[in-house]
Formats: structure tokens, C-alpha cells, sequence
């Protein structure tokens, strides 16, 4: 099925959710990124779904309805959009009970108009075409599954340097108000006696507790709807989520501010992770995709129309502003509310409901015909059994580096002798402008030392399922500072000096390894790379499949690293897709005759689209057939801190092709020299600046000679380094708000 035909088949069951009632103290829209507000009353929305009868229980629908019609659908939205406007009775707490809004709170779902609308059938509306419908809330769900998994990765990064997690759009922060709680403190709400001080009280409360957090970000509401569902079509329930998948969200962002114009919008995108990873019970899912407020609530599809879940609204870390998009499973929402929801589709004609449960197969299990070491989920008997995907695929030789216990980073295995290609910035920071190994924006720092759990093997630990038939790992012997195998052949010396307990989790396995590693080389050169040793070699690794060749502009381009989530989090690889934007490329250096074929110039930087978050440095970036075609090493930020994730410079495998050859068989270590030497081309590249001219560019007669004096001064690069010595003082310059000074008019754009 191609694109065109899932996004008219997902749109069926997208649906916008407005809801607005008196607010005279204008208090309602307080975390909400948008709203209206006029003569007193709030409005706000958020996407939903609109269930087909063969996923609920129409008859108890009905009865908690008081069966005021026969007529009634189901729709599925977020509880953040409803809760605003629910009585302080039901606000305070969830029950089972119908929950009760304030008096003059009014719901309305927008609907595509294709299913057999009540006022449709009576001619008064156009077949077709959207209507708003009334509803009324049936009950609030508190999902506890992903609420758990969302509370454990808030926990989990606790002892993160960059100051944990919020739950929210960006745009919706507090301080971005139009009315500040600070404004307003002495207000007195209108409920109670509690006053605004409370209500930030409570506030700071559930932010900084996290399972308050889980609770309230993942809890859904059911609203019923009346309308007949003739035409709506089924839909089956995805039977597994993978990383890499593809992702389709219908949802209305902004949709209350005009309908017109963004009613059931698209976006697509992949799964970039799974929680908890490695199951094959899926309670949360994070999503490559790119969303806008309201679009919480959004049904998401796969690739064959198959529905998966419901988007909420992101994790959002506090130091960079980088976004995750959360998906609950549908499992979970129908498992948190079984009585009125059905985790499998009912047949509709004979009454038969298909339980999953009594279908499953064994779950998890390790082929032996298999081409990699992934787990093949046996869901149950319609699902099928796919090999994995060559994005997923290429998971395997991505492993997670810890450096003295406090920073995490991603490096790329090479071969099957534990040589691992990562970032020399992770060892060497103060090259590149961090002040300590602890610091900076691409080694993501833990405040306090991770520690493995013991149910993690280190170096020749096996574990102790009797399933597995992970073989014994062979062992290095560790001799003068030295590694030598002599199965292999090779000797590789490794006298660097530099601190560091350095760890290396390798995933290709379950459970995972953790061995110890050493550095083998640290690029001096323009490039920022470096090589670890692993001190203990497991058996059958997966090291990386490398493509030399140029990226065509506008290729597939997937990002496979450990961004944002560190060890403590306990998650596999994530995933992010996007696109080669832009490929740099630079006189060739001789030592990569190999794999130039007769070019003069070689690929010296890729640009891609693919989101990059800290933690991410030394990961890959591969193309659509799982070859790693750049290694990851920067990205954008804006003057203020916050990451641009989709503007990021990997390094091209071309410009690193002495660092493959050595690989093979490691015994050449003049292979690694040729890249310290230095090389202008690739520096000025690296740095951001215009190429070398061999020789000076043609006078310009039409301009004075005070100018052209300039342009010769700064024909090198300097104008991009003095802009951004300007930007850096006007910025430092720049009054803080609050001051009694007059701020300046002039517009600071971004400063990378």
C-alpha cells in the first residue's frame, strides 16, 4: 500500500477535539502551547481517534450513557485537553466514575464527515465534508504501563548534568505566557479557596515528581460521540513495533486557532525506540517525527495501515529543548480499560473476539538461519516473521562508551577484533573548546558514577539462561601496555596517557556486555576521531559494513546512536531518520588513493536532516541498505544552548578510509599517522569556513579600495570567525529583561 492510500485510510479515524467553558481569570490555557481566550471563555483542542465498534463494548458505552442513543462512537483523545474544565470534585482524582465538567463546559469533535453522520442522514449536511459533532467525556483512563515506563526514564536520568526531563511542547512553557503566575499571585481561583500559589505548588509537585509525571502525561480520555458508523472501515492492531519503522500521525496542530487550515494534517516519520527494549511488550514507544501542539491525541499508523497507538505530548529536556514524541501502544490504553476496550479487533458478523493471548507463540527466540542476532517475535499465528530490517541490522556494531563513569558517548565497532571508531572530543575535549572531560555539549554527563547492574556480564560473564548459545568470548592478553592476540597476529601498542576508565556496552547481545577498553589512537589532525581497544573480545561481533561511495543529495540517511538516553536508562540503540542535505567535499589527501577512484576531491563533510541529540557523538549514520556511509560528530546550537538536532556534520567514511585499513588486520600503524598530519583543506572545512583559493581572486574595479583591502584580509575564512566574534559580544552586551534599560532593536539571529 503507498503513501497516498495509508493517509486516506488513516484519516477515517482522525478527529480534532475542541473543548471551551468559562474561564474569567483566564487560567485554563496555562500549559497549553496555544488557545483562545475572548469575553471570558478559553478554548483549547487536541487530536483524537475515532474507534471503529469492533474495538469497545458499544452496549456499556451505552449504559454509561444512560442509553441516550443507539447511535453512539467512541473517541480516544488525551485527558490533558479535558482536564482543565472538569469539576474540583473529579479533578482532585481519577475514578471509574463519569467524570463532570464545570457548568458551561461544552465538548465538540471534528470529524472527516465519511462515516454516516446523524445530521447527514437527514440531508442537512454534505457527504464529505468535516462537521463538528457534541460529546461528552465517558471516562478518564490512567494507563499504567506506560505511565511506569515513562516514571523509570525520568528516574533513570536523574543524575543527568543537564537537569532531567519536563513533559510538554516547548512552546507551552510557564514563562511564555501571556500572563505570568507571578502576575497573578494573589488571584484566587475559581474553585475553592486555593490561590495561584497553590496551584504552582502543585505544579512544581508534579513536575518534579515523576510519577506523578508518568501518570498525568500518559493518562487518556474516552468521550462519546453520537453519530452512526456505517462506512467507517476496521483496522487491525500493528502486531510489533520495530526500530526504523515507518510512521504516519494524522492530527490537527493549532487546529482550535482555524480548522480550515490545519484540520487533520500529516506527518510522518520512524520508530526510534522501544520501552522496555527488547520485548516484545511494548509499553512505550519514542517517535522520529516531527510534531506541533495539538497533535497529542493523533491515531498513528505503520506502513501496512496497521494502527499502532496514540501520540502524547513530548519529553522535553530541559538544558537543550530537544523533543521526544512519545506513543502509547494500544495494548496498553485497551489493556488499562478492558472492561469498555478490546486490544484485538471483534468480528463483527459472527460476534467472535480473537484473543491475542491465546495465540502467542514463544516470544522471543534466537534463529539459527537467521543473518544477525535479533530477536524474531512470534505475536501470534496472522502475524509474520520478518528479518530484520539493514537499518536495524547495522544496530548491532553500535555499542555505548562510558568514560570514567560519568560520561556516555556511542562508538561503531569495526571489526571482529574489538577495534571501535569513536570521537576524539570525548577523549580531548579541551581541543575543542571543553574545559574538562566532563563537559561540554556532546559528552552527556551523569552527576553521579553509573555503576552496571550485576544482571549485565562484564568482560567473559555469561549469562545464565539456558537459551542462549552465546559462545565463551576469547581473551586479550594484556602485556606491557600492549594488546596482543596471537590467534590474530597482531601486536598494537597502547601508551596514551590520557586519564580514563573507559567502558564499552555492546548490544549485539542479550543480555548485553560490558568490557573494559583502552585507546589505541587519538587523531591529532583536523578530524575529529579516535580508536578504542576492547581488553576482552566477545565472540561473534557484528563490526560495521562501510560504503566509500558519495551520497547522492536527498538519499536516506539514518542516524543509529545513543542520543539523550545514557546507561542508566537501559535502552538499545535509537534510530533517527532524515536525509543527506548536503555533502562538502575537499581536495583529496593522498592517503585516500584507495578509495578516490581518480577524483580530486573527496567527500569531507555530510549534512544531514537526521536528528542528532547529545550522547549521539561517535555514532553512525548509514544509508537505506545499513552501510555506514559518516560517524557522527556534531551538531548546531542556537546562541542560547538549545540544539538544533537537525542541523548536524558527520564525518564521510572516505576521509576515513586509513582508519578502515588498518582495521582489517591491524598491523600498520602508519596508516593511522597519515591522518595527523595537518591538511588545510580539511581544516577549513571543519572549521566552518569558505574553501582555499590557490591564488587570489580577481579584483573588483566597481568597489573602492578601502574595501577591497578588506576582502583580501578576510578571503580566508575570517569574516565567518569575526561575525561570530560580533555575535558573541552583542550578545553579551544584550540588557537582561526585567532591567530598567532600554533593550536594543537590533534582530540577533541564531548563532551556531
Amino acid at each position: 500500500m503507498g503513501l497516498p492510500e495509508i493517509v486516506d485510510f488513516a484519516r477515517n479515524f482522525a478527529v480534532m477535539v475542541r473543548i471551551q467553558g468559562p474561564d474569567p481569570k483566564g487560567l485554563k490555557m496555562r500549559k497549553h502551547a496555544f488557545h483562545q481566550y475572548n469575553s471570558g471563555k478559553t478554548t483549547l483542542s487536541a487530536s483524537g481517534l475515532l474507534l471503529p465498534d469492533t474495538l469497545y463494548d458499544a452496549d456499556l458505552a451505552n449504559r454509561i450513557l444512560e442509553g441516550k442513543s443507539q447511535g453512539l462512537g467512541l473517541v480516544v483523545t488525551v485527558a490533558s485537553v479535558i482536564e482543565p474544565f472538569l469539576s474540583s470534585k473529579h479533578r482532585e482524582s481519577i475514578s471509574q466514575s463519569r467524570p463532570e465538567l464545570i457548568p458551561g463546559a461544552q465538548i465538540d469533535v471534528m470529524a472527516e464527515g465519511k462515516s454516516d453522520l446523524r445530521n447527514g442522514a437527514d440531508g442537512g449536511l454534505d457527504k464529505g465534508t468535516s462537521h463538528w459533532l457534541r460529546a461528552q467525556v465517558i471516562r478518564l483512563v490512567d494507563v499504567p504501563l506506560s505511565s511506569l515506563a515513562l516514571q523509570s526514564l525520568v528516574e533513570a536520568s536523574s543524575g543527568s548534568m543537564n537537569h532531567g526531563w519536563e513533559v510538554g511542547w516547548s512552546l507551552a512553557s510557564p514563562e511564555n505566557g501571556s500572563q505570568s503566575f507571578m502576575d497573578v499571585v494573589q488571584t484566587q481561583t475559581e474553585h475553592g479557596n486555593a490561590s495561584i500559589a497553590e496551584s504552582q505548588r502543585r505544579a512544581r509537585e508534579e513536575s518534579s515528581n515523576p510519577s506523578i509525571m508518568g501518570k498525568s502525561t500518559t493518562r487518556v480520555a474516552i468521550l462519546g460521540v453520537f453519530l452512526h458508523l456505517k462506512d467507517l472501515p476496521n483496522f487491525e492492531i500493528s502486531a510489533s513495533s520495530r526500530r526504523g519503522d515507518f510512521l504516519l500521525a494524522v492530527g490537527s496542530p493549532f487546529g482550535v486557532l482555524s480548522p480550515v487550515h490545519f484540520f487533520n494534517s500529516l506527518s510522518v516519520g520512524s520508530i526510534a525506540n522501544c520501552y522496555p527494549p527488547r520485548s516484545s511488550d511494548i509499553s512505550l514507544l519514542m517517535a522520529d517525527i516531527r510534531c506541533l501542539p495539538g497533535m497529542e491525541g493523533s491515531p498513528v499508523f505503520c506502513e501496512n495501515s496497521n494502527f499502532i497507538g496514540i501520540l502524547i505530548r513530548p519529553l522535553r529536556q530541559k538544558s537543550s529543548g530537544a523533543e521526544i514524541q512519545l506513543v502509547i501502544p494500544w495494548e496498553a490504553i485497551a489493556l488499562a480499560c478492558s472492561d469498555l476496550l478490546l486490544k484485538e479487533p471483534q468480528n463483527a458478523e459472527k460476534g467472535i473476539h480473537i484473543n491475542k493471548e491465546n495465540l502467542n507463540a514463544v516470544g522471543n527466540a534466537y534463529s539459527s538461519s537467521s543473518d544477525g542476532p535479533f530477536p524474531l517475535k512470534h505475536e501470534h499465528h496472522i502475524s509474520y516473521c520478518s528479518s530484520p530490517l539493514p537499518v536495524e541490522k547495522a544496530m548491532a556494531s553500535i555499542c555505548l562508551i562510558t568514560i570514567d563513569e560519568l560520561v556516555w558517548a556511542s562508538g561503531v565497532l569495526l571489526n571482529d577484533q574489538g577495534l571501535i571508531l569513536t570521537n576524539a572530543h570525548l577523549l580531548e575535549p579541551w581541543r575543542f573548546g571543553k574545559t574538562t572531560v566532563n563537559g561540554g555539549e556532546d559528552g552527556t554527563k551523569l552527576q553521579d558514577p553509573f555503576i552496571p547492574p550485576e544482571e549485565f556480564p562484564r568482560y567473559s560473564e555469561v549469562d545464565g539462561h539456558e537459551k542462549t548459545q552465546r559462545l565463551p568470548p576469547k581473551t586479550l592478553n594484556i602485556m606491557n601496555s600492549s594488546v596482543a592476540d596471537e590467534s590474530k597476529g597482531y601486536k598494537l601498542s597502547l601508551s596514551y596517557k590520557g586519564p580514563m576508565n573507559i567502558r564499552v556496552r555492546l548490544d549485539h547481545a542479550d543480555p548485553w556486555i560490558w568490557c573494559d577498553a583502552k585507546v589505541v589512537h587519538v587523531c591529532k589532525g583536523p578530524l575529529d576521531v579516535a580508536l578504542l581497544q576492547l581488553e576482552h573480545v566477545p565472540d561473534q561481533l557484528f563490526p560495521t559494513k562501510v560504503d566509500f561511495e558519495c551520497s547522492s543529495l536527498g538519499s536516506k540517511a539514518y542516524v543509529i546512536g545513543h542520543g539523550l538516553f545514557g546507561p542508566r536508562c537501559g535502552f538499545s540503540p535509537s534510530i533517527c531518520s532524515g536525509a543527506v542535505s548536503k555533502v562538502v567535499k575537499a581536495k583529496a589527501p593522498s592517503y585516500c588513493q584507495s578509495v578516490q577512484g581518480g577524483y580530486s576531491h573527496i567527500p569531507a563533510m555530510l549534512e544531514t536532516t537526521a536528528a542528532v541529540h547529545p550522547g549521539g557523538s561517535g555514532g553512525a549514520v548509514v544509508n537505506s541498505e545499513g552501510h555506514m556511509i559518516g560517524l557522527v560528530t556534531s551538531k548546531a546550537r542556537h546562541g542560547g544552548g538549545t540544539v538544533i538536532p537537525h542541523l548536524n556534520f558527520s564525518i564521510p567514511c572516505a576521509v576515513l578510509a586509513p582508519i578502515f585499513d588498518f582495521a582489517k588486520d591491524m598491523r600498520d600503524i602508519s596508516l593511522l599517522q597519515n591522518l595527523d598530519r595537518p591538511n588545510e583543506h580539511l581544516s577549513s572545512v571543519w572549521a566552518l569556513m569558505p574553501p582555499l583559493s590557490p591564488k587570489p581572486s580577481p579584483p573588483l574595479p566597481s568597489l573602492p579600495e578601502s574595501i577591497l583591502q578588506d576582502y583580501e584580509k578576510q578571503v580566508k575564512g575570517s569574516r565567518f570567525a569575526k561575525f561570530i566574534a560580533e555575535r558573541e559580544k552583542l550578545f553579551r552586551g544584550t540588557p537582561q529583561l526585567g532591567k530598567a534599560k532600554s533593550i536594543s532593536s537590533v534582530i540577533i539571529p541564531s548563532k551556531l
